[in-house]
């Protein structure tokens, strides 16, 4: 094989495993959101410090699409980061009720947001990124077993090779 063709199939191999790797995260993100039957489960990833954006995402209804999102940066600091750093997971049922920020109440709103359940994909001790249901029609009264349920899954996408090699 010469050195053309080597290359060009070295291109291609890392292009499938890269539609591989995505085809993996996305079905996940569409087995949780089935799993806790809600609105939106999206993956939010940091690209730099505290900024970061949506870059998958699972709907119900292509209305509920926030993929590219860029979130409220305002809105989340250190102080959340560090929380989510020591694994917090944070459930909100209703975000009327909620004891949150406005800038964050007002940014889950903007996004259609009633329900919000949230936690961390840690890598190499570092927060990759964020997984996120949301429950858009109406609230939801967030279970253990939901709470368990997106722990699970963001350890195994922590542990997805298109994760933990980035």
């Amino acid at each position: 094989m010469n050195s053309a063709n080597r290359d060009l199939s070295s291109v291609l191999s890392r292009i499938t495993n890269k539609l591989q790797q995505d085809q993996v995260v996305s079905e996940t993100l569409q087995n949780l959101r089935e799993q806790l039957d809600v609105d939106r489960v999206v993956l939010y990833y940091f690209y730099t410090k505290w900024k970061g954006q949506v870059t998958f995402e699972a709907i119900s209804d292509h209305k509920y699409s926030i993929i590219g999102s860029t979130g409220a940066d305002d809105c989340f600091n250190l102080e959340y980061a560090a929380l989510y750093l020591a694994g917090r997971i944070h459930a909100i049922d209703d975000i009327e009720q909620a004891p949150i920020s406005n800038c964050h109440r007002d940014f889950l709103r903007e996004m259609q947001v009633r329900s919000n359940l949230v936690a961390p994909v840690l890598t190499n001790e570092k927060l990759w990124g964020l997984l996120v249901a949301h429950h858009c029609q109406d609230c939801k009264i967030w279970q253990n077993s939901d709470i368990d349920s997106i722990c699970q899954y963001s350890n195994y996408l922590a542990s997805a090779p298109s994760i933990s090699a980035s």
